[in-house]
């Protein structure tokens, strides 16, 4: 396998419980999924695609993808960050969280420039840990310790892999994690 091959993660598994629990995934602009937007986004960088979900499988393989759920629950985002490492079946590992509005066409090679160490970015609106290029091995064999130790803060586990932060000016990736985050996109949240 090539050495910088990368696995697209997309982060699906959270509750959304700032919109009522509806599934971030399948909240459609433009007539598009997120979960389907943001793959496409990347597909021709990436060697695979998997997300982490941990409802609706069956929708994501309808559409060709992988989903793997949480192993552990209650951790927040490195529960899903552990499903996808466990998963991963390349070298390097590409997460961005499902509720992203935006991907700059650089991201993958300014990410990937900044180390052997991977890296995360940082916006107009601060640092996004989970906009970030793993190497699998190092994520792999530090979750353990770090899901152990119940300190989940992503930014720490980061600073434990010596990743480094990646400035990209004049951007903002932009969420939607709020109704009025919805609104300002054009998204209708059906229940």
């Amino acid at each position: 396998m090539n050495a910088g091959a990368t696995t697209l993660g997309l982060l699906a598994g959270g509750r959304a419980t700032r919109l009522g629990g509806i599934d971030k995934a399948w909240l459609e602009r433009g007539g598009m999924p997120q979960v389907l937007r943001l793959a496409e986004r990347v597909r021709g960088e990436v060697d695979a695609v998997l997300a982490s979900a941990n409802r609706d499988h069956d929708r994501y393989a309808a559409h060709d993808m992988d989903a793997v759920a949480d192993r552990f629950t209650g951790i927040g985002p490195l529960g899903g960050l552990d499903a996808l490492a466990e998963a991963c079946a390349t070298p390097w590992l590409l997460t961005l969280p499902v509720d992203l509005l935006s991907v700059n066409d650089c991201l993958l090679r300014s990410l990937r420039a900044a180390g052997a160490e991977g890296a995360f970015a940082e916006d107009d609106d601060g640092v996004q840990p989970l906009v970030a290029l793993w190497r699998v091995a190092a994520l792999r064999a530090a979750l353990p310790a770090v899901i152990a130790s119940g300190a989940h803060a992503v930014q720490d586990l980061q600073s434990s892999l010596a990743m480094a932060c990646v400035r990209f000016e004049g951007v903002r990736f932009g969420n939607l994690n709020t109704p009025a985050d919805l609104a300002a996109a054009g998204i209708v949240a059906s229940p």
